[in-house]
């Protein structure tokens, strides 16, 4: 591995740290889930063959150690009792933090599949093809789970519940 090749890698690690955070929205799981994603990279870098951009490749990679991680929850059922979000410390006079709470409260009621396209494309600042690469699906689906993300988003944010329309799942039609 080259030295400029470990100076992207390392470049990423803030852009990971966001991403787990706002993925998770606990600090300790969000560390562990960059460190998971390095150690992976680090590990695989040879598959890399510096085909594409390095931080598409990085957050694939975080991606699929989230999607992972969602999967083994769900096969224990019993870890998963008490969904409550943890309360977030903040100082009393900040009237901004209180924003911020709500909205990480917000995105964590998101579905993971709406919340991951907003986090890449708004807050990482990818385009559609980019976040389609990361999460390997078609550019129409990222641009539909990013509108409908908006839309649940803003719904929570102005206090009210989404409608039974936006909430339904897509039905497969033959």
């Amino acid at each position: 591995m080259r030295d400029q090749d470990e100076a992207a890698i390392v470049a990423c690690i803030p852009n990971l740290r966001r991403y787990a955070r706002g993925l998770v929205s606990d600090p300790a799981l969000a560390d562990d889930l960059v460190q998971d994603t390095l150690e992976r990279a680090w590990s695989r870098f040879s598959l890399w063959h510096q085909r594409g951009d390095i931080r598409a490749w990085m957050f694939g990679i975080m991606h699929n150690q989230f999607i992972d991680g969602v999967r083994a929850k769900a096969r224990r059922p019993e870890d998963s009792a008490g969904d409550d979000l943890p309360d977030v410390e903040q100082r009393a006079s900040q009237s901004d933090g209180i924003e911020v709470r709500d909205l990480d409260r917000a995105m964590q009621r998101l579905p993971p599949e709406q919340r991951e396209v907003l986090l890449l494309v708004a807050v990482e600042d990818m385009g559609y093809a980019q976040a389609a690469a990361v999460l390997g699906l078609p550019i129409g689906t990222v641009m539909s789970r990013l509108a409908r993300g908006r839309e649940r988003l803003r719904q929570e944010l102005q206090g009210r519940a989404p409608s039974a329309h936006a909430a339904a799942p897509l039905r497969r039609i033959k």
